[in-house]
């Protein structure tokens, strides 16, 4: 395993690699349509609990219901990332606690208060908190579908892979930050004026949105950009301590913005084509009708590529990992290409969450670092999110 992680960070700078090799067996592609498998059980989704984060409320008592249900596991999965750092970066932790904690008070509200008042609730420092809400526009590969059924209806689901590199464990086969963020996952209704605004699924203490649906208007998902150049979150994080991009916004935090305060799919578009970024990113965007399906590419300062449904090669769906459209993905890591030919064998005809989530649940877009699935048909309001893992021999990522 040591050997494989360390020959993907070699050959990741490596263009020339360009190019889909089907990965050897047991880890090979393996859409399970073909088998006639279906895994899709909506009683799964009941096992995620569902929260209410009141926006009426103050900033620092947002979180408090699920910051206390949750604290023994924010600081063990908190614990468990400075016991990978620790050992190599033996001054990493008074960084955390005291430059993080003064970082904070550089965080716009309402999230400063909403970070202050988990930190409360829990009792963990507000330093480690903070790291606890950056360190996902670093670490983040995931997969995103939007597909339109025979009747029109709009269908939008992902899976969030995350805790690439973040210490994989020998005895149980799984990394070891993905295996803790598996029991920390949650749905939020956010409500305002006492109304339901939009849903979305966290994890605990997590104040970002990666996915979020606004009932009868438009959903979106956020996947992490890999670029050759040296671009990642982490660039922008630099970028906005220096005070070069003061106003920059955190991916997830665009998101969650866009999902308050956009009101349609074509305000949502605007708003998350042009606001300055702090990371490279790809908002998958969706709304109600068969032509509102977006890709939105995004770099730093602008939208790099806006790629419509109507324009692919199948133009009832679109699949994104964390290449640029029409680029051909690092062979090591094509979820793209498996994704594709499953969405094809699923056909158009059998769309809907039975078959989308039959699609995610297939080598290699499930692999070692897959916590959920989210199935949203925003017409409907319908909002599930199903845990995932990839027992046995899997691909790590």
């Amino acid at each position: 395993m040591q050997t494989r992680v360390l020959v993907f960070l070699c050959l990741l700078v490596s263009p020339l690699l360009a190019v889909h090799v089907d990965l050897p067996a047991p880890y090979n592609d393996d859409c399970i349509i073909d088998h006639g498998t279906n895994l899709y059980d909506q009683k799964n989704a009941e096992k995620v609990p569902w929260y209410t984060v009141d926006l009426d409320k103050p900033a620092s008592e947002r979180w408090n219901e699920i910051a206390t249900d949750y604290k023994d596991l924010i600081t063990e999965l908190i614990e468990t990332l400075k016991g990978l750092i620790l050992p190599t970066h033996p001054d990493a932790l008074d960084l955390i606690d005291t430059y993080f904690a003064e970082m904070n008070e550089m965080i716009d509200q309402p999230y400063q208060d909403e970070i202050a008042g988990i930190a409360k609730a829990t009792g963990v420092p507000v330093g480690e908190i903070v790291m606890y809400n950056i360190f996902y526009e670093i670490f983040t590969v995931c997969t995103s579908v939007i597909s339109v059924d025979e009747q029109g209806k709009v269908w939008h689901a992902r899976n969030l892979d995350f805790g690439l590199f973040l210490g994989w464990d020998p005895e149980t086969h799984d990394w070891m930050i993905t295996a803790i963020l598996r029991k920390m996952i949650v749905n939020i209704n956010w409500m305002r004026g006492g109304k339901l605004i939009y849903k979305s699924n966290n994890f605990a203490g997590f104040i970002g949105i990666y996915n979020g649906m606004k009932p009868g208007e438009f959903a979106v998902t956020a996947n992490e950009r890999f670029q050759e150049k040296d671009e990642g979150g982490h660039t922008g994080i630099i970028e906005w301590l220096n005070g070069t991009m003061p106003d920059g916004k955190w991916m997830t935090w665009l998101a969650r913005e866009t999902m308050e305060n956009m009101n349609t799919y074509d305000e949502a578009k605007e708003h998350l084509m042009n606001t300055e970024m702090l990371s490279p990113v790809y908002y998958i965007l969706s709304g109600t009708k068969p032509d509102e399906a977006c890709i939105i590419t995004r770099s730093f300062e602008k939208t790099d590529q806006l790629t419509e449904i109507t324009s692919r090669k199948d133009p009832w769906f679109i699949l994104q990992t964390n290449y640029d459209p029409d680029t051909e993905p690092l062979y090591l890591d094509d979820r793209q290409t498996p994704g594709d030919n499953c969405m094809r064998k699923l056909s158009r005809k059998n769309v809907g969450f039975q078959g989308i989530y039959n699609v995610m649940s297939s080598r290699t877009t499930l692999n070692k670092l897959t916590t959920y699935t989210v199935l949203m048909q925003t017409d409907s309001g319908q909002f599930e999110t199903h845990l995932q893992s990839c027992p046995g021999e899997c691909w790590p990522f």
